[in-house]
Formats: structure tokens, C-alpha cells, sequence
């Protein structure tokens, strides 16, 4: 609920306060919550969210963040501290919520091409253009157009889980020593992504009920040929960056250019919600969550300011946790006090 303050104050407050850093626009919606409205903030583990707020807040840009973050260091009530300082907003559009789930893909692979791993991971090449749309996946697959140019990282032995490595844009390469290569997004070839869950329902294979990653991946694997063509409807095409002296315990590394943390970061839209900003989120579904996350990372897909993608984990059983993330529900974004009533008096600033 919008709170009742007077003129004078709210005068005040944008005087002294920015806005959100959102994209302006006539159908955006922003309401200030009290926090005894949102479900589930009384047992939520405060002191875990805010050891995940410290890991990032450092990088936010404005003041008033920066204030807060140096706040927060060793704060024993981190409960308090969030209810004091800053007040849950409700950003929305004519969209509803949507809350899917991603995880870190561990991929087997060699250095070296062998029989066995055939699938090269590449690196961005230098000529792919920044304004424009470069070559689509059918034609860089098909056509060689990375071939002898000394851009592969590593080689898979999978081009399904390759594929998908690609959609959550980062990952895990364990080759046959035991060695690990983590493999971070690099860029990508300025193509559009399209849904091939879609293309499966489009063609009468599966009603869209149905549809998870995990159904994909099996059909592309019962159908290798018509399964390979499929994939090939999507022209959008991920490239990767080796990351080093990254721990092996550690997430992948997010947009703000940290390690994720398993349920507790998310990715956002940033035009709505400023990467490093506490979001509580409540996702509905059979896995309902009720949680305070942190917004560290974004996604080509991840657009709107009620949509949102959880980190889940590493490996084949976050993955499948993740393929079953697709619920509604409502986020809100936790801002310091001044620029949550700003953003009610200017939203979309």
C-alpha cells in the first residue's frame, strides 16, 4: 500500500533522493509495502541474505547504496537493519510475475579434440560485431565459420548439454584428469534466442504444459538428427570466456562480476531493479519460495520488472530443480527509504 505522506514531504524526499533508475514509461506501477506484508519475512534468515548483500553492495555506484552497504558490515541484527533502512517497492507493468529457475552445467570435455569430445566451446571471435547481428547458429554450425581460427576453449562430448550451457551461460567443463575449466559468458552473436520448448508445442510434439529442459534435452537425444535441427530454430549463439582463479566451491560469476550464491541470488532486469538491490521474492508452484535474494546477474530472456531467475546450483541436480522453476508470484525490490518514495512520486526514473 502506497503510504500517506504529505506534499511537503514528498517535495522533500525528491528533492534529496533519485529515482530507481528504471526505463520511464506511463504503465509502470510502484507501490511502498510495509514489510509485515510480505508472506514469510518473519522466519526468513536475515543474516544469510545480508552475508550475500556484503558480497556485492561494495560495487553499487550511488551514494546512498554505498552508505548502506558500509552500514551493514558486521551488523548483529540484520533483520532490524533491512526493516530500518529500507522499505520493500512493488514495480510492476501490465505483465505478470514469472519466475523461472538456472543453474552452473558440468559438461565432460578435453583440451583437445578426441573421437569422444567433438563439440567445441568457443571464445568470441574478434570480429563479431556490437551493433549488429552476426552469423546464426545453423550457419556457424554448418559452415564452419569457426573452424582453424584457434577460438575453442575446450570440446564437449554432448552438443545437447552444450546447447544448454549456452542458455544459462555459464558452466563447468571436467576434463578426464579431474581438472575443472569454468567457463563464464563471453558474448554473443547478436541473433535473437527462440524458445525451443515453443517449436516443440508449435509442432504438436508436446502441449506446453508439458515442456521442461529436461523433456528437451531427452527428445533432442531420442531424435539426434531432427533433434540437432531443432536446436539449429534457435539462431541465437553464446560465446564463453575461461574464468581462473575461481575456487571449485565457489558459484559462477554473475553480472557484477561475483560469485552466484544457491538460492540466494537472482537474476533481474536491471532497467527495473539495480544490480546489488535485496528483492524478496514470492514464487508460487509446487516448490513455493519465500525468500530474501539479492539481484546479482541478468539474462537475454530475463525482461519486465516482475521477472526473475533463480541460481539454483551446480551439476545435473540443480539442473533438474531448475528445469521445474516456472511459477508465478511477486518480487519487490528493497530500496533505502528516500529513493523508495521517490520512485512512488517519479516511477520509471
Amino acid at each position: 500500500m502506497t503510504p500517506n505522506i504529505s506534499t511537503l514531504v514528498r517535495a522533500f524526499l525528491l528533492a534529496l533522493a533519485p529515482g530507481f533508475g528504471g526505463v520511464a514509461s506511463a504503465d509502470i506501477n510502484v507501490k511502498v509495502f510495509e514489510f509485515t506484508q510480505l508472506n514469510g519475512w518473519q522466519e526468513e534468515d536475515h543474516q544469510s541474505a545480508l552475508w550475500v548483500f556484503l558480497k556485492t553492495c561494495s560495487d553499487m555506484k550511488p551514494k546512498d547504496w554505498r552508505s548502506l552497504c558500509a552500514l551493514a558490515v558486521n551488523q548483529k541484527n540484520p533483520k532490524l537493519f533491512f526493516e530500518l533502512f529500507f522499505r520493500p517497492v512493488f514495480i510492476s507493468n501490465n505483465d505478470p510475475g514469472l519466475f523461472t529457475g538456472y543453474f552452473e552445467p558440468e559438461l565432460n570435455g578435453s583440451r583437445t579434440p578426441t573421437s569422444r569430445f567433438r563439440y567445441p566451446v568457443y571464445k568470441l571471435p574478434p570480429n563479431v560485431p556490437k551493433d549488429r547481428p552476426w552469423f546464426t547458429r545453423r550457419e556457424i554450425e554448418t559452415k564452419g565459420i569457426l573452424a582453424n581460427r584457434e577460438l575453442e576453449i575446450a570440446w564437449v562430448d554432448d552438443p545437447v548439454e552444450l546447447f544448454f550451457l549456452q542458455i544459462q551461460g555459464s558452466g563447468r567443463v571436467r576434463l578426464p584428469d579431474g581438472d575443472v575449466i569454468r567457463l563464464g559468458y563471453g558474448g554473443y552473436n547478436g541473433q535473437r534466442y527462440k524458445s525451443i520448448g515453443a517449436e516443440l508445442v508449435r509442432r504438436g510434439i508436446y502441449k506446453s504444459h508439458e515442456v521442461s529442459a529436461q523433456v528437451i534435452q531427452n527428445w533432442v537425444k531420442r531424435n539426434p538428427i531432427s533433434g540437432r535441427e531443432l536446436l539449429r530454430h534457435s539462431p541465437g549463439f553464446v560465446f564463453f570466456r575461461e574464468i581462473f582463479n575461481l575456487p571449485a566451491f565457489d558459484g559462477p560469476v554473475g553480472a557484477m562480476n561475483r560469485s552466484l550464491t544457491t538460492l540466494r541470488s537472482l537474476a533481474v532486469d536491471p532497467k527495473f531493479v539495480p544490480l546489488g538491490a535485496p528483492v524478496w521474492l514470492e514464487k508460487q508452484g509446487k516448490q513455493p519460495l519465500r525468500r530474501l535474494m539479492i539481484a546479482q546477474d541478468t539474462g537475454s530472456a530475463i525482461k519486465g520488472p516482475q521477472r526473475g531467475d533463480v541460481f539454483v546450483g551446480t551439476g545435473g541436480a540443480a539442473g533438474r530443480v531448475a528445469g521445474r522453476f516456472k511459477d508465478a508470484g511477486r518480487m519487490f525490490v528493497l530500496m533505502p527509504i528516500q529513493r523508495a518514495y521517490t520512485a512512488v512520486l517519479e516511477p520509471g526514473r
